[in-house]
């Protein structure tokens, strides 16, 4: 699994100009479920993802608290484009992505993982589908996780 994490003040999601996630402070995720991919590497990566402490504390103290420790909410959408291998030619290559069945199953088990993990709110886009996804990057603070 391949994903790009950053850390919001706010993010919503939308499809056809209608909003289907929203978040306040928190991450965005953008993950993508490649071929081969399994249950325990998206529960790793959840449990990962609850304990990295990119939140200063109140004090000022520089990445001090986890998600959990603020109350933070998620907003993960779908991305298979993170699969793209663009070594050869100038077309991006998608076929290192799991099939959509597959990929959707490990998605919804990730978001069910970050719940089971203690997070406050985890909010989504629609699988598969065209969206618009909108976000206030805080820091910014962006970085990519793979396993």
């Amino acid at each position: 699994m391949r994903l790009v994490l950053q850390r919001v003040s706010s993010a919503s999601v939308s499809i056809d100009d209608r909003t289907v996630g929203a978040i306040g402070r928190g991450y965005v995720i953008l993950l993508c479920v490649m071929q081969g991919d399994t249950s325990l590497q998206a529960q790793w990566l959840a449990e990962k993802i609850v304990k990295l402490r990119l939140f200063d504390s109140p004090s000022g103290k520089v990445n001090d608290q986890s998600i959990l420790d603020i109350g933070g909410e998620v907003l993960v959408v779908s991305q298979f484009t993170l699969a793209g291998d663009t070594r050869k030619g100038n077309r991006p290559d998608y076929t290192a992505a799991a099939g959509l069945e597959d990929a959707k199953i490990l998605y919804e088990y990730f978001m069910q993982k970050l719940r089971e993990a203690g997070v406050a709110r985890v909010e989504s886009g629609r699988f598969g589908a065209e969206m618009s996804v909108q976000l206030i990057n805080e820091g910014p603070v962006t970085l990519i996780l793979e396993k």
